[in-house]
Formats: structure tokens, sequence, C-alpha cells
């Protein structure tokens, strides 16, 4: 939950977000829209607990997070944020997906089902190294499109309950970017998820949409709602 936030950058006067008051529910799938500049990545940021508020309150389940302690470093590692642009090294796709685990300990099962939600199991099994492929420094031996789908992957295997995709499907045509979402969000029905869309279509499957003019939410429902 916001409560009557507002943010701006250090070393500015201008507010970039100004009285933001929203609630989300658990399972919600929340788009969230507005023109360049309007404020999307900022929000994100804030709900992430990246930036701190000059006003107001950032609530997880009706207790405000402080700044200053333990909450936001546990808050922080209950989510999974997926950049429009991912980082992959130079090792197999299993280690990418794996990312941060020992070798050894990596569950080749659950990579597996995480790339088969993220719709890009066909693709790596196509391979001839199929998982232990290696897909050269950031990735350069796949498309922009694989890539994401990687780090879509990569946080689902995380089971964070909260995944925040910022753009994360930009790269994909509009069916596969459909198939993706939707099987992330049939997979688990608790899992929170918070996007950046850059095609209305995306969000259109949304329960709540979230609409960012010049810092302010002039509007907060359901599609039918917000984009009519």
């Amino acid at each position: 939950e916001f409560s009557n936030l507002s943010f701006k950058f250090p070393n500015t006067k201008k507010n970039v977000l100004r009285d933001i008051n929203l609630t989300i529910e658990k399972g919600d799938l929340i788009g969230i829209i507005g023109k360049t500049g309007s404020g999307k990545s900022t929000l994100m940021d804030l709900m992430m607990g990246l930036h701190q508020p000059n006003k107001g309150k950032l609530l997880i389940d009706g207790k405000s997070i402080n700044f200053d302690n333990k909450s936001i470093i546990s808050w922080r590692k209950s989510i999974s944020h997926v950049p429009q642009t991912i980082y992959l090294s130079d090792n197999s796709i299993l280690e990418n997906i794996a990312f941060g685990e020992f070798k050894e300990k990596i569950n080749v099962k659950k990579v597996k089902d995480c790339a088969k939600r993220a719709k890009i199991s066909s693709f790596i099994e196509s391979l001839p190294m199929g998982y232990d492929s290696k897909i050269g420094e950031r990735g350069v031996r796949i498309s922009g499109g694989q890539r994401q789908r990687i780090g879509i992957a990569r946080a689902l295997y995380k089971d964070s309950k909260i995944l925040f995709l910022d753009e994360a499907t930009s790269a994909l045509d509009e069916k596969t970017e459909k198939e993706v979402v939707e099987s992330i969000q049939n997979f688990d029905k608790d899992l929170t998820i918070i996007m950046i869309a850059h095609r209305l279509k995306t969000v259109e499957k949304c329960t709540k949409i979230i609409r960012i003019v010049n810092g302010r939410v002039q509007s907060f429902g359901t599609p039918k709602e917000v984009l009519k």
C-alpha cells in the first residue's frame, strides 16, 4: 500500500510522483501505463523499496516499511525484478536461469519447469547442447526476446511471491507476450505481478491498471474502467 506518498530525487525541487494512494492485493496482476517520463519506472522502484519516499509511507500487510532497519531488506529479498535489458553471463543457460547458485546445487527439474512457464523451453531443447548451451557474453548468441524469457525464468526460479516486470516482454511479439503472461499467472494464483507495459494490449487482462499522468495516479481500476 502507498499512503499519501510523494517522491523527488536528491538535489531537485520538483516531485516526480505526488500524493500517491494505492492498495495492491495478493494475487493481483497490475499493469502500469503512462507516457514516457510520466513516472512509471519510479513508481515501480518505490514499490520495490529502491527509493525512500520524501513524504508518506510504503506499507506491507499494514506495516510501514522502515528504510533504516531489517524490514526493507526483508522486503527486497521477497521480490523478483525483471528489467527490459537482462544481464546474462557467458555460462550455460542452466546457470543463467539458476543465477547465483553453485552448479552442483542447481535443481535441474525446477529450471526446466521455470523455462516452460516462461515459454523458452522449446527453444532451449532444440539446441544441440540443450540447457548446457553457452549463450555468449550478455547473451549475444540469442535474440532479445529469448534473453527476456530467460530473465523471466530466472525470476521464477527464485520462488518470489511478487514479480516486477519492467517492460520485460517488450522484445516479444504480441502472441508470445500474451502466452508468457498467462502462463506465469495461471501457474500460481497467489503470485502478485506488477508490470510496466509498452502495449495497451498487454494490460487488457490485468486485474487492475494504474495510469500515471505527470507524476499522479490519474486512474486506478479494472481495465474496463481505465481503458474506456
